[in-house]
C-alpha cells in the first residue's frame, strides 16, 4: 500500500524522463526523473506544511518510510562499533554524534526519494545537513526534557568573531550561538523509528514561539502560550524551526524511543571557522 506521500507521487511516475522537461530534474526515483516543483497536485499536497512550518514553527508528515526502510536502518545501527568516541552509551542512551559520517551505509536509508522531495520542495535547494545525531532512548530510561530552543550550531573550532557567541565544549565538539538569521533560516527534522505519543516522550511544543526570536523558558507566560503535544508514529517525521520552544515528558510505557535528528543549513560561516559536519550529497537533487 503506498503512503500518503508516495500516492501524490505515483502519478508523476507514468514516463521516463526524455528530457523533454529540461536538462535540470529535481531528483530521481529509480530509473524515472520527477519534476515536482512542476506537480500542482505536489503543491496542494505541501501547502498545509509550508504554513504550519511558517506560522508554527512545525510540521508531522507520517509514513516517509517504510517498516523495511526503518528494520533496515535498525539493521546497519545495530552493527556498528559501539567503542567509536563518537558514540556515547549508558543504561538510559544509546547515542551517535555525527550519525551521517560515522554510519554511512545509513545514508541513502535516511535520504530516501520521499525526503528529498520534501526537503526541495518545502525549503529549495541549497540546504545541506550540519548536523546528526542517533538516539536510543532504551525502555528503561526515564529522564524528561526542559523547554528550552536549540540556540547552537556545531563549527569545527573555536574562534573570536563578532556576532558569534556564547561558546560551548561538549564531547570535543564547538557549539557557538549563530547570528538570529542563521537560527531563523535552519531547520531541524525528527525521523521517528519508533511511535512516540504521551507515554513514550512525543516532544511538546509552543506554536509560534519560532516567531519570537530568542526566548528564555522561564518568561512563558502559560495564560497565554498554549502547549501542543506532537505523536509521530513509526516511520514518520518532524520538521521544525531550532527557535522553536520544545520539551518532552517522561516516558510511561517502557517502550524504546529511536528518533534520527538532523539539522540543516545554508549559511556561508565566517572566514576561520566551518561546520563541523557537512553533509551535501544526501540531499541534491541532481544525485540518485
Amino acid at each position: 500500500m503506498l503512503s500518503s506521500v508516495e500516492a501524490w507521487w505515483a502519478g508523476l511516475c507514468a514516463l521516463p524522463f526524455d528530457g523533454a522537461q529540461g536538462d535540470n530534474p529535481r531528483f530521481s526515483l529509480g530509473k524515472y526523473k520527477i519534476f515536482i516543483s512542476l506537480s500542482a497536485s505536489m503543491d496542494t499536497y505541501l501547502a498545509p506544511h509550508s504554513q504550519s512550518i511558517l506560522n508554527d514553527g512545525f510540521t508531522i508528515v507520517d509514513a516517509i518510510y517504510t517498516s523495511s526502510e526503518v528494520a533496515a536502518i535498525f539493521t546497519i545501527t545495530e552493527a556498528v562499533d559501539p567503542s567509536n568516541p563518537a558514540f556515547r552509551k549508558t543504561e538510559d542512551l544509546f547515542a551517535i554524534r555525527q550519525f551521517l559520517k560515522e554510519v554511512p551505509r545509513a545514508v541513502p536509508l535516511i535520504f530516501n526519494s520521499n525526503l528529498k522531495a520534501l526537503i526541495n520542495n518545502l525549503f529549495g535547494d541549497g540546504y545541506f545537513a550540519v548536523k546528526s545525531i542517533y538516539f536510543d532512548k532504551p525502555e528503561l530510561s526515564n529522564w524528561f526534557v526542559a523547554w528550552h530552543q536549540d540556540l547552537t550550531i556545531v563549527v569545527d573550532q573555536k574562534k573570536d568573531i563578532s556576532g558569534y557567541g556564547p561558546w560551548t565544549v561538549k564531547h570535543n565538539q564547538f557549539g557557538v550561538q549563530p547570528p538570529l538569521e542563521i537560527l531563523q533560516d535552519n531547520f531541524t527534522i525528527r525521523i521517528h523509528l519508533d511511535d512516540a505519543g504521551a507515554d513514550n516522550g512525543a516532544l511538546k511544543i509552543v506554536p509560534g514561539s519560532h516567531l519570537k526570536a530568542v526566548c528564555r523558558p522561564e518568561t512563558i507566560d502559560w495564560q497565554v502560550e498554549t502547549e501542543t503535544l506532537c505523536p509521530v508514529a513509526a516511520g514518520g517525521i518532524m520538521i521544525m524551526r531550532p527557535l522553536l520552544l520544545h520539551a518532552s515528558n517522561r516516558t510511561t510505557n517502557n517502550q524504546k524511543r529511536r528518533v534520527v535528528h538532523i539539522e540543516f543549513s545554508r549559511a556561508v560561516l565566517p572566514e576561520g571557522i566551518d561546520w563541523a559536519e557537512e553533509n551535501e550529497y544526501c540531499i541534491n537533487p541532481s544525485l540518485p
